[in-house]
Formats: C-alpha cells, sequence, structure tokens
C-alpha cells in the first residue's frame, strides 16, 4: 500500500493480530486461568487447546472463543478477573504491541479498539496505555452473587462488534478501520469504515504525528514470565515438578553453608552470581558502618548482597511478612514509618557495622527506579550504591497481590537464575549533605547514577502508587490477624494445589 499523509478524526481497530501481533487470544486466557484461580484450571485449558484450534480450523470461531471463556473464568468472582486484567495481563499486552499499527492508531483523534476477548480484560489496558476512547468486546454473564457463569451474552460475536460499532457511529461513519482480512462470509465491523487497512500494517503509511504517546507498563504483578503460548504453556507445566524439588534442595544446600561458600557452590546448582566493582572492607570495631543502598528487585536483595560480600549484612525493612523475618538467614529491622523513630533505628545500626537500604521501599520488575527516600542521605556521609537486578526464565519472584515469603521459592524454581550486583564508589563528601547538599538533591543523585549503572529509568513513582495499582491498598502489612496470613499463604499456594 502506498504512503498516506491523510489524518484521519476516527480509527476503529482489531486488537487480535492488529494492535496485537499476536492473532489468537489463547494464552491470554491461559495467564488468567493461571493467576486468577490455579494450576488445575490452567492444565485443563491447556489439555483443551488441540479442541479449540480444531474449531478455529473449522470455521467455529464462536464455538473456541466460548470455550476458552467458560474454562478460563467460570465460577471465579468478578473482582478476581479484574484484577489479573488490571496487574498481569497488561505487561504481556504491552509486549506483543505492533508498532506500525499503534502508529496510526495513536494519530487518530478518536480511538476505539474492538476484541473478541472479555471486554473486561482489555478495557483497563486499552484506555491507560493505548489511550482508547471505548472498548466494544464480549461482555462475560455475572449472577448475582458477584462470580462469573463462564458465559458470555453475545451469541454471534462478530455481528454484535458490528452493531456496536454502528451505534457508536449513527451520524458519520468511522474513517478508518485497521483489522485482519475477512476470511468468513460474516460482516465485520470494517465494512462500516471509509477505509480499510488489513493488519499487518505497512510501516510507511502514516506520516502524521501521534495525538497521544503509548504509556509504558511499570507496574505489572503475576508470577509467569514468558506469554503460555501452547508450546511455552506445557514446557512450564512440565517443569513445575522438577521446579519445586530443585528449589527445595537449593535452598537447603544453602541454610547449611556459610555465606562466603555459596557464590561458589552455586555454580553446581546452575545458579549464577554476576558481581562487578569492588566492595569497601567491613568496618573496624569502633568505627561506623558503611551504608550500602541498593535498588530493590526481589525480597531476596539483601540476603544476595550478603552471599556475594561473604558475611552477614543486616537490613532494615518496610513492610514484609513476619514469616519472611523468620526465615533470613540476616538480622532484619522493621522501620515504622515515622521519620524520627526510622532515623534512630538505622543510626543505631550503623554504629553496629555496615548496613542495607532500600530507599524505593518497594520492588519493580521493570527497568524503572521508584523515588528514593531521602532519609538515608540525612543520617550518614558513608554511603555505597549498589545496583541490583536479576534475571529469570520461569517465575517471577516478587509479587504484591500473593505471599512475599515465597519469593524464594518461586526464585529458585528456575532453571537458571543469574543475579547481578554492581558496586559503585563510595561518595566522595562533595557529594553527601555534609557537603551542604540538601537530603533530596543526594537521593536524586544516588537514584540517577543507579540508573545509569542498569540502564533504568528514573521516575517519582513511590510505593503507594505500585500497590494501588496491583493491589488496591497502601502496601502495608497487616500482622495481627492470623486468619489473614493464612489467607495469603493458601492464595500463594492456589496455582499449585487448588
Amino acid at each position: 500500500m502506498e504512503s498516506s499523509t491523510t489524518t484521519s478524526y476516527s480509527v476503529v481497530s482489531e486488537l487480535e493480530g492488529t494492535l496485537l501481533k499476536t492473532p489468537k487470544p489463547f494464552a491470554y486466557f491461559m495467564l488468567m486461568a493461571f493467576e486468577a484461580s490455579g494450576l488445575i484450571r490452567y492444565t485443563l485449558l491447556l489439555f483443551l487447546w488441540p479442541i479449540i484450534a480444531l474449531l478455529d480450523v473449522l470455521g467455529y470461531r464462536n464455538g473456541g472463543l466460548k470455550l476458552m471463556v467458560f474454562v478460563a473464568t467460570a465460577g471465579l468472582r468478578e473482582s478476581e478477573i479484574e484484577s489479573v486484567a488490571r496487574a498481569v495481563l497488561p505487561k504481556f499486552y504491552m509486549d506483543d504491541i505492533s508498532m506500525d499499527a499503534w502508529r496510526v492508531f495513536g494519530s487518530c483523534e478518536k480511538r476505539i479498539v474492538v476484541t473478541r476477548m472479555p471486554r473486561v480484560m482489555v478495557e483497563r489496558f486499552a484506555k491507560e496505555h493505548l489511550r482508547a476512547d471505548e472498548v466494544i468486546g464480549t461482555e462475560i454473564i455475572i449472577n448475582r452473587f458477584g462470580y462469573a457463569t463462564g458465559f458470555i451474552q453475545e451469541s454471534d460475536v462478530d455481528r454484535s462488534i458490528f452493531n456496536s460499532v454502528a451505534n457508536l457511529f449513527e451520524d458519520r461513519r468511522p474513517q478508518l478501520g485497521l483489522g485482519r482480512p475477512i476470511i468468513s462470509g460474516s460482516q465485520t465491523f470494517l465494512s462500516l469504515c471509509e477505509e480499510q487497512v488489513h493488519a499487518p500494517v505497512p510501516s510507511n503509511y502514516n506520516g502524521q504525528r501521534l495525538h497521544v504517546q503509548l504509556l509504558p507498563v511499570i507496574f505489572h504483578d503475576g508470577r509467569l514470565v514468558k506469554l503460555p503460548t501452547p508450546a511455552t504453556a506445557l514446557l512450564i507445566l512440565l517443569w513445575i515438578p522438577i521446579g519445586i524439588v530443585l528449589a527445595v534442595v537449593r535452598l537447603f544446600i544453602g541454610s547449611m553453608l556459610p555465606l562466603w561458600a555459596i557464590p561458589y557452590v552455586s555454580r553446581i546448582f546452575n545458579i549464577r552470581f554476576i558481581v562487578k566493582g569492588k566492595p569497601p572492607a567491613p568496618a573496624s570495631a569502633g568505627n561506623q558502618g558503611v551504608l550500602f543502598v541498593c535498588t530493590h528487585r526481589t525480597v531476596m536483595d539483601p540476603v544476595i548482597l550478603s552471599y556475594v560480600l561473604g558475611r552477614s549484612i543486616p537490613a532494615v525493612t518496610y513492610s514484609v511478612s513476619r514469616l519472611s523475618e523468620i526465615l533470613s538467614p540476616i538480622p532484619t529491622f522493621r522501620l515504622t514509618r515515622v521519620r524520627d523513630v526510622d532515623a534512630e533505628i538505622i543510626k543505631k545500626e550503623l554504629s553496629n557495622g555496615d548496613l542495607v537500604v532500600y530507599p524505593e521501599g518497594t520492588t519493580c520488575r521493570e527497568p524503572f527506579l521508584l523515588r528514593f527516600s531521602a532519609l538515608f542521605a540525612e543520617l550518614t556521609d558513608k554511603i555505597v550504591p549498589v545496583a541490583m537486578n536479576y534475571r529469570v526464565g520461569f517465575f517471577h519472584a516478587t509479587t504484591a497481590r500473593g505471599w512475599k515469603a515465597f519469593d524464594p521459592i518461586f526464585f529458585f524454581m528456575n532453571p537458571r537464575p543469574v543475579y547481578e550486583v554492581t558496586f559503585l564508589n563510595q561518595l566522595e563528601v562533595e557529594a553527601t549533605c555534609s557537603s551542604g547538599k540538601s537530603p533530596y538533591d543526594v537521593a536524586n543523585y544516588v537514584q540517577r547514577i543507579l540508573a545509569a549503572t542498569l540502564g533504568f529509568e528514573c521516575t517519582n513513582f513511590t510505593r503507594k502508587d505500585k500497590y494501588r495499582v496491583l493491589a488496591g491498598n497502601d502496601g502495608t502489612v497487616s500482622y495481627s490477624s492470623f486468619l489473614d496470613q493464612f489467607k495469603k499463604v493458601v492464595a500463594t499456594i492456589k496455582p499449585f494445589f487448588k
């Protein structure tokens, strides 16, 4: 198709196979099944994939879609579906975006997304990240108790989408339609559009400037690292029992060995530690210790730091579970969020030796650093920035909605986990508060140099922003109720034993 520079006021774009490169929604239903329900539902949907694929080949697309919706959502609370759609799916959608299609979509003033998937699975991502004005999709039937029946309201999905688009543009036809070519006799929304562009969208189609920017996904949750396509989903399913045994063995061996020996023995168990830079020597008796100011990637960060230093470094924590504190192989000191009290805790521990802090206050998976608290800069001039990062293949070692005590297990379930630790030079006195700089300037400077080391981007987001997006709360852990703790355990292990 020849290049066009015509500005379209309105665009209606298909999600699957157009805005998203993946034409089949099966993998997203697999994510819903695993994250909202458990391994049994995930396995059942995977085993039904040949039937779903056959229905699609035979032209019964509606039948395959309805089967996926039913298996993935039947019996789930509506809030669980919304939670996965809010915290898990956007990351995978974003990784699958076709930038050529997005440039055409984002150059229009009125933007409509249509999808065969349930609207609840797509709407938040489409409106917040793709900046869509409206989302048209199927509707899951919810019973009066707030549970999904697994059925959808539409009998003919294509016809329903066609009617919804027609009703939305009663006065004027949409100017541009983006979608896959029609392969059946059914009427689709593309026939309503003045101009039709079939996927894949040519890279030189539209030279107009974007009206909106594609917003990145900074916070996301869920345990799966890879999009569970049929082949990947089967590989994960086969690996899980092996991974559980491997994690138990790795953790047991790690608990029996001295800290200095673990980086060497870990190679036998296919765990890799990459250490860069020169760490400072331990503080001598009677002298104030060094404050290691680290980026926060998983709850295991302070333990890994102690491993590579070969000695136990106490850590101050914010909201971690009691069990995590009990099981930790290093001393931990919980902060109270009362500034004066927390300052005294840090000063006291620094007087006893080295200490590690995480000024972000929470973990972030994506290549972004959250805003640094300036408290650490007020308390000492002996500041050593440490850039920490990790790589895993199957399972994430962080969670906002589950139980953090299981993070080490998920980390060690990966076939070949890798941790990178980069020690930067201790800050010069001229870069600390002793030279008259404000604590905020020092904190921002440390954030910038750590971000530059990792190739990350600095943000002003905080831990409260993260938990409001992912979990609908401020991230504070309650220690008063054993029942609450038990519920979180059940929620975490449900994907394996439901």
